[in-house]
């Protein structure tokens, strides 16, 4: 059996639909409020906080994937993350099983330089700690050797359904509505998107492939890193709009900070995007060559056709500023 901790979340529903395709018909989602994504799926409620229920979550699991995510809330970051890590990682020794981390980059250095597995931690701001601690934890389990551990580390997301990030708050939603797009900070940078699916999908290989465990991976990305202006006029075009965009700076973010707290929250980000975002995978695309990601056009097409579909809400705070 594999399991998902924190089963609801984006990469975790893209990760089930990857498993139950292609890998596993025995597959547990565990969360507070787990849901099927597959009619062979079993469900479990547990509080990863909770280290009984979460070793109860884990039991007969073969792979356990850490997917769990948190809203944008410093203080909740600091107080439930670390420890619902720490349980899972207790947890999955406990049964023998393997574990597989998903991971972001908020603990690499906010610069130009280009971020291999190998780039050393500089985390900028509390966020940025806090998964500077928990990516030191599950480093710390894999060189202990009792269980095989892996990494897999995503840049920024975009994609389709409930995908949340800067760029699909500020640029997709906006676009799914009619408004203009919103860039932060400059748009003239290049930048490294990844698309969920491909993530996710990423995320299953590895795990799947046993010689993977016992190393950091970066997840596959496009070739293309646009720029915040390549990539909103690719979008307009995709959705049928007036090309054109509004560059946010970093001074008025700062300012909207004071009054909306998501806002406030993507404050230690912002740096990041005053330079160009060089996130590479090449390790991953050598070891699987077969492996074909998904071009920053088909994704906006993929959910151009997902919004005439069926439109999604979007998020209030960062679409209208």
């Amino acid at each position: 059996m594999q399991t998902i901790l924190g089963a609801n979340g984006q990469i975790a529903v893209e990760l089930a639909r990857e498993l139950g395709r292609e890998h596993t018909n025995d597959l547990r989602l565990v969360s507070r409020n787990p849901h099927k994504v597959n009619d062979s799926d079993t469900l479990a409620r547990a509080d990863l906080l909770d280290a009984e229920q979460t070793a109860a979550a884990v039991e007969g699991s073969s792979i356990v994937y850490f997917t769990a995510g948190l809203p944008a809330n410093t203080a909740l970051w600091e107080k439930q993350f670390p420890t619902m890590l720490k349980n899972a990682l207790e947890a999955t020794r406990n049964v023998g099983a393997k574990f597989a981390y998903f991971d972001n980059t908020y603990m690499y250095p906010q610069d130009d330089r280009v971020q291999t597995e190998d780039t050393t931690f500089a985390p900028v701001g509390r966020k940025g700690r806090v998964r500077a601690a928990m990516a030191s934890m599950a480093l710390e389990e894999m060189a202990r050797g009792d269980i095989p551990v892996l990494v897999a580390r995503a840049p920024e997301f975009y994609g389709p359904g409930r995908t949340q990030s800067i760029t699909n708050s500020l640029i997709v939603d906006n676009l799914k509505v009619g408004k203009k797009p919103r860039v932060p900070v400059r748009d003239d940078r290049m930048r490294t998107l990844i698309w969920t699916p491909d993530a996710s999908r990423g995320l299953a290989v590895l795990a799947n492939t046993p010689d993977a465990f016992g190393q950091t991976w970066h997840l596959p990305v496009s070739n293309d890193r646009p720029t915040y202006r390549e990539f909103v006029a690719m979008a307009s075009e995709v959705f049928g709009r007036d090309p054109g965009h509004t560059v946010l700076p970093k001074w008025a973010l700062q300012a909207a900070g004071l009054v909306f707290a998501q806002v406030r929250e993507l404050g230690e980000l912002l740096p990041r995007y005053e330079h160009d975002n060089r996130f590479d995978s090449t390790k991953f695309k050598a070891r699987f060559p077969g492996f074909e990601g998904t071009s920053h056009r088909a994704g906006l097409e993929t959910i151009r056709a997902e919004t005439v579909a069926g439109p999604t809400r979007t998020r209030r705070s960062l679409a209208g500023l």
